[in-house]
């Protein structure tokens, strides 16, 4: 059946929306939404001292949007983009370049020249930091005379791999022993059984340096200054002094009972720590085997650092006391008891004269700060497992600690808020062994395991940023120490 369509009123009130002539019913309420459109009609250009466009006592609202309109092509598209400026409009689809030239034809036809634009639009730019008015018209003078914007630094990347690993065979697993130094001559000293191993970190070349007695075991090793000499600790109470050159023992000096594990040189003194209790000065340049006697711990001495300076000797017991001497009195200056457990981690800082840092054992946990020079204590920090070392950066206020039960980590530290930087790990057993190379930026670390890796961790000195070293770009990859 054949319907013929015809045009009719909508009936129903979805119809009545669609349809044209249907009228929307006004109403005389207000109605409020929650969108918040700005005018700016009651808006006072003049106090910034902007030009205005509309002629005296207007206050038309299109002359207001006209000056609006002209500032804001001013600043996204230059001053020479703005319709007020020069009468020049930003482009449109009908203005195009022909033949190098940018224009747009007229009514005939002919092409109207006009001269391109310094426009700011899709122009690229290199800028360390912006101003906050950077995007706006009007100039402001928000920097100081003489100030200057500083540089924006991206945060060190430090690796959490080591750069390389050397398999030490025969390498203790015991907290109270010191088995490793980096010298300032770049070269390793490991001490493995009754033998110690030199490693050339620049050209990874491995030399024997001496082999003790069958019922003799190195028990820590030390570098001079100048690197030269190195000085190894036995298990028999002996210290002996060997020229690392010429692979050559140049002293051999008694006075401990037993074995020695602790060895710190100053500039003409080798202090050395025995688990008899004592604390034996040495001067090399004479022929006594000690010149003084240090007693004040109870228990086995495990730790030794001399600050920088050379005035001052920190030594940490298995009594848990850190104790500190001076060259000139054969007693303790100061005493700090406040660790729980051994203390064989210790190390001034090269920053601020007088900062002591030292780390507590398995019961204790903790990093605690030291002004020796006030006699103070400074702040404390609970790491969560036993701290074995601490080293200070040389080129940054940063220090290392490496750890042993629970976690054998090793962890970078900024101080004085003692955030952590870093956790590096990789040791499956106690890290107890760590040295800093001779340039600040990397160090070894060696463990139970039986290896020895190495890290960059620090930033040089001139660029304060984390570049490889000259060691780590060398040798790569994992090796035997001996």
């Amino acid at each position: 059946m054949d319907h013929t369509s015809t045009t009719s009123e909508p009936r129903t009130p979805a119809a009545k929306l669609f349809s044209s002539s249907y009228r929307r019913p006004s109403y005389s309420r207000t109605i409020y939404s929650d969108r918040f459109i700005p005018s700016r009609s009651s808006s006072n250009f003049a106090l910034f001292g902007l030009p205005n466009s509309s002629p005296p006592n207007s206050a038309s609202s299109d002359d207001t949007n006209s000056t609006y309109t002209t500032l804001l092509k001013s600043a996204l598209f230059g001053p020479e983009c703005a319709g007020g400026f020069n009468g020049f409009q930003p482009l449109t689809p009908e203005k195009f370049v022909s033949n190098g030239r940018l224009g747009k034809r007229d009514r005939d036809g002919s092409l109207l020249q006009i001269s391109p634009p310094n426009c700011n639009i899709f122009k690229y730019k290199i800028e360390t930091m912006k101003s906050l008015h950077s995007l706006s018209p009007i100039e402001f003078d928000d920097q100081l005379p003489g100030g200057s914007y500083p540089p924006v630094k991206t945060p060190r990347k430090i690796s959490r791999s080591p750069y390389k690993i050397l398999d030490a065979p025969a390498l203790q697993d015991d907290f109270y022993l010191n088995l490793v130094d980096w010298s300032s001559r770049n070269v390793l000293a490991v001490g493995l059984g009754n033998c110690v191993y030199l490693w050339n970190a620049s050209n990874s070349k491995i030399v024997k340096l001496c082999d003790l007695e069958d019922d003799d075991s190195v028990c820590s090793v030390c570098w001079t200054h100048g690197g030269t000499n190195l000085a190894i600790g036995t298990s028999s109470g002996k210290l002996q002094l060997w020229d690392a050159h010429h692979c050559k023992r140049i002293r051999n000096m008694d006075g401990h009972r037993l074995r020695v594990g602790a060895i710190a040189w100053n500039s003409t003194l080798l202090s050395s720590g025995s688990r008899d209790k004592c604390i034996l000065q040495r001067d090399i340049r004479t022929e006594e085997d000690y010149v003084s006697k240090l007693s004040g711990h109870k228990s086995e001495v495990c730790g030794l650092k001399w600050s920088y300076d050379n005035r001052e000797l920190a030594s940490g017991g298995n009594d848990n006391r850190l104790l500190v001497w001076n060259q000139h009195t054969t007693q303790p200056v100061l005493k700090y008891c406040e660790h729980t457990a051994a203390v064989k981690a210790i190390a001034w800082s090269p920053h601020l004269y007088g900062l002591l840092a030292s780390g507590g054992g398995t019961a204790d946990r903790c990093i605690r700060f030291w002004n020796t020079t006030t006699d103070s204590r400074l702040n404390c920090t609970d790491t969560g497992s036993q701290v074995c070392n601490l080293v200070w950066s040389k080129n940054v206020n940063e220090l290392v600690s490496t750890h042993g039960y629970s976690q054998n980590q090793i962890i970078l530290w900024r101080y004085p808020t003692m955030s952590k930087l870093e956790t590096l790990t990789g040791h499956t057993y106690r890290v107890l062994y760590l040295a800093i190379s001779p340039d600040g930026q990397s160090i070894v670390t060696g463990a139970g395991d039986e290896t020895l890796r190495f890290w960059n961790v620090f930033p040089s000195a001139k660029s304060r940023q984390n570049t490889e070293s000259e060691i780590g770009v060398s040798s790569f990859g994992r090796s035997v120490i001996r």
